[in-house]
């Protein structure tokens, strides 16, 4: 009997040890820099949004943080590296609809699970995407574009920042849902994609918000609509598919911030909160309007939960255009 209650006692010191280190890994995190593994090259839109979140949470805060781009294999590198990570917050990752999103749909296997080897934080910021023409383009609006679609089949193309971007998918599903066939051209970039578009090389182009503003101040381009299903902020004259008739099309590119499955839920909740604080900052604000973008903020259930259904929808799509990884 004695053993029996000397082993009950020291497993319920042990439970109380560890429910009182919870709170206290939250409140003494960070105690060394953190480290953020951003799974492309330093300029694009993920790595812009990891460089100016944690530059405003180090001026609120005074916390340190690495960001560390490792570009290459579809963010696969950047993403199993964070993943394999000691679960301990101080390494972090911050992703986009690619790697979450848009990987499971398009290869058969990866070797990184959303549910089995990350705990989503939040998501940082939302950017839609436009669908652009050249200036020079017949048609002026979505159902415009179509009606010339119909006169001259198979005459349309559209460019891409690459074969299998979130862009490619969005153009792909505006190409079903709408009843048109339209000829995907990839280029190496959202910049070099809508210069096609500028040139004439083709039509149309599906391209991020801040990659058209140059042509469109130039006059080179033209928007036709955006590919989600509301309206963007940033000019609410720009009409959305759904709008026009086109239904179910909502694609738009997120970036967030996770970390591996097994940091404690105190840190993840004090990440979050801070997360949360610093996208309120003005400046914050100002730069991603700027940019097009809406600021995130979202729980991480409902960070999750919007994944998933990005996930299912980008499969389908895949599937019906027969989408093949390069």
């Amino acid at each position: 009997m004695h053993k029996r209650t000397l082993l009950l006692k020291t497993l319920a010191l042990s439970l109380s040890l560890a429910a009182w280190c919870l709170p206290a890994q939250a409140q003494d995190y960070p105690s060394k820099p953190i480290r953020v593994l951003v799974p492309f090259a330093p300029g694009g839109v993920v790595d812009v949004t990891a460089r100016l979140l944690t530059q405003k949470m180090t001026e609120r805060l005074g916390w340190n943080f690495i960001v560390e781009n490792r570009p290459g294999g579809n963010g696969f590198i950047a993403v199993t590296a964070a993943a394999k990570s000691t679960p301990d917050g101080y390494t972090l990752l911050m992703a986009h609809s690619g790697e979450f999103a848009v990987n499971p749909a398009l290869f058969p296997n990866i070797p990184y699970e959303l549910e089995h080897d990350f705990q989503p934080i939040t998501m940082v910021s939302d950017t839609p995407m436009l669908l652009v023409a050249n200036s020079q383009a017949p048609f002026n609006t979505f159902q415009e574009m179509i009606a010339e679609e119909r006169k001259n089949p198979g005459k349309l193309s559209f460019s891409s920042p690459g074969n299998g971007s979130v862009n490619h998918l969005a153009g792909e599903w505006l190409a079903m849902e709408s009843g048109v066939k339209m000829q995907h051209i990839p280029y190496k970039g959202g910049a070099p994609a809508v210069g096609a578009v500028a040139s004439g090389e083709v039509q149309l182009g599906v391209v991020a918000v801040p990659a058209v503003l140059p042509h469109l101040s130039s006059g080179r381009v033209k928007v036709i609509g955006l590919t989600t299903a509301k309206r963007s902020s940033f000019d609410k004259t720009w009409v959305t598919a759904n709008e026009s008739g086109i239904p179910r099309v909502d694609a738009s590119n997120w970036v967030g911030l996770f970390a591996p499955k097994g940091v404690p839920s105190a840190v993840v909740a004090k990440l979050y909160a801070e997360v949360v604080k610093t996208l309120e900052n003005p400046d914050m604000q100002k730069r991603f309007a700027s940019a097009g973008a809406e600021l995130g903020g979202m729980s991480s259930a409902d960070f999750t939960k919007r994944i998933k259904m990005d996930a299912q929808r980008y499969k389908e799509v895949v599937q019906r255009a027969q989408i093949k990884p390069e």
